[in-house]
């Protein structure tokens, strides 16, 4: 994106959330982003290739300030670190995205509406986007799972970041149905979900006792 001298940046993002949150991708309308954006088809093409990079854009500032949001608690509320549990960490950043979505509804619709591109190409385009941030996030989570001794010492970090990074990162892929966004679902999805992946996974001793 050419940032110089977007005066209307602000009208262009928020006639471009309220169409890609209102439609899926391929019917979402550019002319009507610009239309309701104010702005003349020129000005757009100044600052953005196309309709796929007003998108990813998009996308790419709501993901940036969600993880924001979630250090910032974080560092302000250090009680809240849960220090080398990987486990413990994923369900914090997930409440704290959930709080985050109750204050920012149409971020966490897009996220929605993104999910259900599953399949199509913008889908992978954005994956190949946001992927490595967010892969870097995780593979320092993992690193300090490994130095607590929280996770099986047969597994190479590498495997450990390769598997942990893809069942985190594909969670709204496996609970995408419309009952799932409800934000208390959600959050009980992710304890259930967490459970399932650290009692697999994790070097301390499994949860439930299959004699219990």
């Amino acid at each position: 994106m050419n940032e110089k001298s977007f005066e209307r940046k602000t009208e262009v993002l928020e006639a471009a959330l309220n169409e890609f949150t209102a439609k899926s991708y391929q019917d979402a309308s550019l002319n009507t982003i610009i239309k309701n954006a104010g702005i003349s088809k020129g000005t757009f093409y100044y600052h953005f290739e196309d309709k796929q990079a007003l998108y990813l854009y998009l996308l790419e500032s709501s993901v940036k300030t969600k993880w924001e949001f979630i250090n910032d608690k974080i560092y302000h509320n250090p009680e809240l670190n849960a220090g080398g549990n990987i486990f413990d960490n994923f369900k914090l950043q997930a409440r704290l995205a959930a709080e985050f979505a109750a204050m920012q509804p149409q971020y966490h619709k897009l996220s929605r509406m993104f999910s259900r591109e599953q399949g199509n190409p913008i889908y992978i385009a954005a994956k190949d986007l946001l992927g490595g941030d967010t892969e870097e996030i995780l593979a320092a989570l993992i690193d300090k799972a490994i130095e607590a001794g929280s996770l099986k010492k047969e597994y190479s970090r590498d495997f450990l970041v390769k598997i942990l990074s893809y069942l985190f990162l594909h969670f709204d892929e496996i609970f995408d149905r419309d009952e799932d966004s409800d934000l208390d679902r959600m959050l009980s999805n992710l304890d259930s979900y967490v459970d399932f992946i650290q009692y697999g996974m994790s070097g301390n001793n499994i949860k439930h006792s299959c004699n219990e």
